[in-house]
């Protein structure tokens, strides 16, 4: 039998169907000999475009189909807040409600970026906390624990970030979750607790980024710039471009400032996506191949336990992951 895994897709209707490529992407590179099958969710509380209607109409279950289905674990994705209190949000009662079902259904649940600050708010009181600047790049971040999640990953842990605000590390600690990677300047990356039945995994980061994600943020966000959307021209994301790519945007960071128009965008360097590398693949695979492997351990266990029989989990391959 599959791993039967829920992804909830919440993210804005730019992004909506590259979030979903993304984690189908990674988490076929991770699965090996693992079989999968994925269903795609969302929470139906947040506004989408006409197009974003019909992608979730046509391919997404509603959550009566996650309620009655029986999951080995989901996925969360975090969406774009509009309210500096998540409980403010439209959608808080159905993700509470999401979380809920999950501590008691699933061996597993893992929470990405504000899914996570969602996860420790609702369940522990954790308010997440402003930066003062967007926390955008590639970041390191050392691993701090030993645990099943980060076997072979080495000591040093590469991931991407994009968030206005994160969970303290103090209030994470005294609550009871394991930090397993941190940075001195970056905060929490990733960590766990368990909750009743399931073990949340907490990604304060995107290891499921493509090489090139971060650079159409960064692009999308000058867009938004030159079209006065917002006050500031973005940072350049942290750690992430070679030194001459960012010459190149510099140079056009100061023309732009002093040419603020949106045809100054055709002007844009968009071949330097040519140039980027996906650094934190190895990693991030490590990471999700580790948490399908747990997955398919803690299946087998229940089954022999239960007197069915089980063919024992082999040596992890490429296989491909249905809908």
């Amino acid at each position: 039998m599959p791993i039967q895994i829920g992804l909830i897709n919440n993210m804005p209707d730019a992004v909506l169907e590259e979030t979903e490529s993304q984690f189908l992407d990674l988490l076929r590179a991770a699965s090996g000999g693992i079989p999968l099958s994925i269903t795609l969710f969302s929470l139906p509380d947040i506004s989408r475009c006409e197009r974003a209607q019909k992608r979730i109409a046509s391919v997404y279950r509603s959550l009566d189909c996650l309620w009655d289905g029986k999951f080995d674990a989901v996925i969360v994705t975090g969406t774009e807040p509009r309210h500096a209190d998540l409980r403010q949000e439209p959608y808080w009662r159905s993700l509470v409600d999401v979380l809920s079902w999950a501590e008691e259904n699933t061996t597993s649940t893992i929470l990405s970026c504000l899914a996570a600050h969602a996860g420790v708010l609702s369940s522990d009181g954790i308010a997440r906390e402003p930066l003062p600047d967007k926390r955008f790049g590639l970041f390191s971040f050392q691993r701090k624990s030993d645990h099943c999640l980060t076997r072979g990953t080495g000591d040093v842990l590469e991931t991407p970030h994009s968030r206005w605000n994160e969970a303290p590390r103090l209030a994470l600690a005294s609550s009871g979750y394991t930090i397993l990677a941190e940075s001195p300047t970056a905060g929490v990356d990733l960590f766990v607790k368990q909750k009743r039945k399931s073990l949340f995994v907490h990604f304060q980061g995107h290891p499921e980024y493509r090489n090139d994600t971060l650079f159409k943020e960064y692009r999308r966000d000058i867009k938004r710039f030159l079209k006065g959307a917002r006050d500031t021209y973005p940072s350049r994301p942290r750690g992430y471009f070679d030194p001459a790519t960012g010459e190149m945007l510099e140079a056009f960071r100061i023309h732009a400032m002093s040419h603020r128009c949106e045809e100054v965008m055709s002007e844009f360097p968009e071949r330097v996506d040519r140039r980027l590398e996906n650094r934190w693949h190895s990693t991030a695979r490590e990471i999700y191949g580790n948490w399908l492997q747990y997955l398919a351990t803690r299946s087998a266990t229940s089954k022999r336990s239960s007197g069915i029989s089980q063919p024992a989990v082999g040596r992890r391959r490429e296989v491909e992951v249905p809908l």
